[in-house]
């Protein structure tokens, strides 16, 4: 969102962040041109929305990091990103444990979808149709994968 000075047509420029106490958050900025303020004010509702969404109002106060915006969109994985629709060789696609899944749980996000891949074509190459916490952990054994 940005603020436009009607008058010049000039993007203001933030100048000032207050957090009164009550939940609220006024923000002022200025035109650049001829100097005219505008402040806004936010409920305590409009606030905590803005602070769950980590907006950080008045822009940055430190320089970007490299490959900010790449991090930013791959901070968390998705759990289907290797799933498939149909294999490719007409095979029965696995099916997971609620044990499992919740096991799955404790692996890194941004890494869970390349996991779940593995240990799907583990159970793949093997004839294995439900893959369970006892597969998981054959799995982590036959592939040496127990240190990780």
């Amino acid at each position: 969102m940005k603020f436009l000075c009607v008058d010049c047509d000039e993007q203001m420029i933030f100048e000032e962040r207050q957090l009164p106490g009550d939940g609220t958050l006024a923000a002022v900025f200025r035109c650049p041109a001829c100097a005219r303020m505008t402040a806004m004010l936010t409920n305590p509702m409009e606030t905590q929305l803005v602070s769950s969404l980590g907006v950080k109002v008045g822009g940055r106060t430190v320089p970007e990091e490299p490959f900010e915006g790449i991090r930013s969109g791959v901070a968390s994985g998705r759990d289907d990103a290797f799933e498939e629709t149909a294999h490719p060789d007409g095979t029965q696609r696995v099916t997971w444990s609620v044990d499992a899944i919740d096991r799955l749980g404790n692996v890194p996000s941004f890494v869970r979808g390349m996991v779940k891949k593995i240990y799907s074509e583990y159970a793949k190459e093997r004839g294995i149709t439900d893959i369970t916490p006892e597969v998981m952990d054959r799995a982590r054994t036959d592939l040496g994968l127990e240190g990780m």
